[in-house]
């Protein structure tokens, strides 16, 4: 009897130590969800300050998302054979150095290259954070695990964002940078504490076995998947404060507000898309993109109303990240059956996805605001989001023959 309430007891105590893990990696996230997506509320003032355009200024986005896609599967197979938990401890250095040089920077050169630097750590972070949150919990709490940690990442839309631009347009974009150092601060004391060293290593990839993932046809339609569905939002989102200010005729005061409702509407979807995922990720997402498009589309209609905007922002906001988790377990799925020795390179390569979807999306977008007008940046983003769609049916129906 005493023996079946050690192993209880034990039970108990993993479930307790692999939530409290979680929870660092959730705060690690949170960090650097915050240094992509803040300079969206600071565009603006980047750029009135540095004296450069707003289209111009959109490359802290889209080049901090290029320095993810190319960091992401680089360093993830350059470091698979250190410890993991060093790994997370030595990724937190480099976010604390490049957004500390951020904040110091006296040119948009310098400013750009050091949005790079900490885009190398932002891709590993998020390959790696995914495969340990997995092997956190039991098989079937897989995709809910991942959902939790990216739950920093849509925190950091929530509150992070907004509470970046507020500081940004009350104290300067710079104390923005140093704010998010700080987090990062926070976030490399958290997983010194709370992520266990005894992590499950993941058997160093071959090259060899790396290649095979760039030769399967099925993940590289995931890959596809994600950087379309994912992407499609950024074409408005990422000048969603010049589109409110503008288009809609918000001040920038109400701006703070609004990107705090959009996070929240993140943040719900996040959750739900976990769920939703956790049974079949294929159907969830399939659904998840016909309803995004439909949203983009409505925007653009909606924009120059109050009321009308402000709902299809929040609709926009609720789909934008409901995909998140469905992407990310569908692909380390597919990698376990196709190539398992090489999940962790599988799930950096889709982070990579993620970002090539972002900087498509805003350079995109850039091109749509000089040439035809910001009102036209949603319903272009809901044709890319449509692709998805496509791509997602025909990859259930590859996958159905295969069963």
């Amino acid at each position: 009897m005493s023996s079946h309430a050690n192993t209880i007891n034990q039970s108990h105590s993993k479930a307790k130590g692999g939530t409290l893990a979680l929870l660092a990696l959730a705060i690690s996230a949170f960090g650097i969800g915050t240094t992509e997506f803040v300079p969206v509320g600071l565009l603006s003032s980047i750029a009135d300050d540095l004296s450069i355009s707003i289209t111009l200024a959109g490359l802290l986005i889209s080049g901090y998302a290029i320095g993810v896609a190319i960091g992401a599967p680089v360093l993830t197979a350059l470091t698979s054979k250190m410890s993991r938990k060093s790994l997370l401890m030595s990724l937190m250095v480099i976010f604390i150095i490049g957004n500390s040089v951020a904040a110091i920077s006296t040119s948009f050169g310098i400013l750009l290259v050091a949005r790079f630097i900490t885009a190398f750590s932002h891709g590993i972070f998020f390959s790696i954070g995914s495969t340990i949150a997995a092997d956190l919990v039991p098989a079937h709490k897989r995709a809910s695990a991942i959902a939790f940690m990216f739950t920093g990442l849509t925190v950091a839309t929530v509150t992070g964002v907004p509470l970046g631009t507020f500081i940004g347009q009350a104290f300067g974009w710079r104390a923005t940078f140093w704010g998010v150092a700080l987090l990062g601060i926070v976030g490399i004391i958290a997983s010194a504490i709370l992520v266990p060293k005894n992590l499950k290593e993941a058997p160093p990839a071959k090259f060899s076995e790396q290649l095979k993932i760039l030769r399967n046809g099925k993940l590289l339609l995931a890959f596809a998947i994600t950087a379309l569905g994912y992407g499609g939002t950024f074409v408005a989102f990422t000048y969603l404060t010049p589109l409110l200010e503008n288009v809609t005729g918000f001040s920038s005061k109400w701006v703070s507000m609004i990107l705090l409702a959009y996070g929240i509407a993140v943040a719900i979807g996040n959750v739900f898309g976990g769920k939703a995922s956790d049974k079949s990720p294929l159907k969830a997402l399939f659904w998840m993109f016909i309803a995004q498009a439909i949203v983009l589309f409505f925007l653009t209609f909606a924009a120059p109303f109050k009321v009308a905007g402000l709902i299809a922002i929040f609709l926009m906001g609720l789909f934008a990240f409901m995909n998140v988790p469905g992407l990310q377990i569908l692909v380390v799925n597919l990698a376990e059956k196709y190539v398992p020795t090489a999940v962790n390179v599988a799930s950096a390569l889709n982070i990579a996805a993620f970002n090539v979807g972002i900087a498509i999306g805003s350079f995109v977008g850039g091109l749509i605001v000089d040439s035809i007008g910001l009102i036209h940046t949603p319903w272009i983003g809901s044709i890319m989001v449509l692709g998805a769609v496509l791509l997602t049916a025909w990859l259930r129906g590859l996958e159905r023959k295969s069963a």
